[in-house]
């Protein structure tokens, strides 16, 4: 029997920006050539005659490394779209994850403030990353390539909104 998602009923999710694919594919493909290039270093070292490696040793790594970085990269784009968000009245649901999936509900009262980042690369694509600070330290609540329009949006009605619930206790 096929596992059920662990969605809640009646919710219909906002996913973050196509755009983030794109964001996450070149930062992906940077990361494993450098990460690449690091597992390289030994078995270049070993063809020169500087230090000597089991030839087993050096295929298994580079194969295995290659393999890891293939899948990791092919990924992409599920993981991205998986990410989704949705407003309620009382609370925020955030949605990410293809194998291990998580939802967090962060209740508007608990916000303390919510922070919109954006590097070079996201602020290229015209996404943003928004956080929503509470006072658990614990919270994982971060919706990552959302449009910059959305971004402030969300930035301006959470706020609001937990001023709102604040303002009720």
């Amino acid at each position: 029997m096929p596992a059920e998602p662990i969605d809640p009923a009646g919710v219909t999710w906002t996913r973050v920006d196509e755009r983030y694919i794109t964001v996450r594919m070149i930062t992906g493909v940077i990361g494993w050539v450098v990460t690449l290039t690091i597992i390289a270093v030994p078995i270049v070292l070993d063809i020169i005659g500087i230090i000597s490696l089991p030839l087993w040793l050096e295929l298994v790594v580079a194969i295995g490394a290659l393999l890891w970085a293939a899948v990791d990269i092919f990924l992409i784009p599920r993981r991205i779209r998986a990410i989704g968000y949705h407003e309620r009245p009382d609370d925020l649901l955030i949605r990410r994850g293809l194998l291990f999936q998580k939802v967090v509900a962060v209740p508007y009262g608990r916000l303390q403030y919510v922070d919109i980042e954006a590097g070079p690369l996201m602020r290229r694509f015209q996404l943003c990353t928004v956080q929503l600070k509470t006072a658990s330290a614990a919270t994982d609540a971060v919706i990552p390539g959302a449009h910059r329009d959305e971004g402030a949006r969300l930035r301006e009605e959470l706020s609001a909104r937990g001023q709102a619930r604040l303002a009720g206790l």
